[in-house]
């Protein structure tokens, strides 16, 4: 038991690295693409403007809260925290490091 709990702690250090890695190598448009799709609804996800959802946080204030890099496992083990309406999703590999590269042309 305790060893497939060090193999599941180690494989997903490995995926944040890689992700948070890859992140640089992510594709911004594609990034803002998938927020206006899955989070605009209730976050306002650009450089202005109120959100939808007044308990929804900006996107662009996202950053001072947490280092954006750090989200990559939440959003690939499904965001279960947040506002109370906020739904269960996950994201793949390179939706990740597409979204969190678009976060970071956020922070101003």
């Amino acid at each position: 038991m305790l060893k497939s709990t060090c193999n599941a702690f180690a494989a997903a250090l490995v995926f944040i690295c890689v992700a948070s890695a890859r992140a640089e190598e992510g594709n911004p448009a594609l990034g803002q693409k998938l927020a206006q799709e899955w989070c605009a609804k209730c976050h306002a996800i650009g450089l202005y403007g109120d959100s939808p959802l007044k308990v929804a946080p900006p996107f662009r204030e996202l950053h001072q809260r947490y280092n954006v890099e750090d989200l990559a496992e939440s959003f690939a083990e499904g965001i279960i925290v947040g506002h109370p309406t906020m739904p269960v999703f996950r994201f793949d590999p390179d939706q990740i490091q597409n979204l969190i590269r678009y976060l970071k042309t956020l922070e101003r």
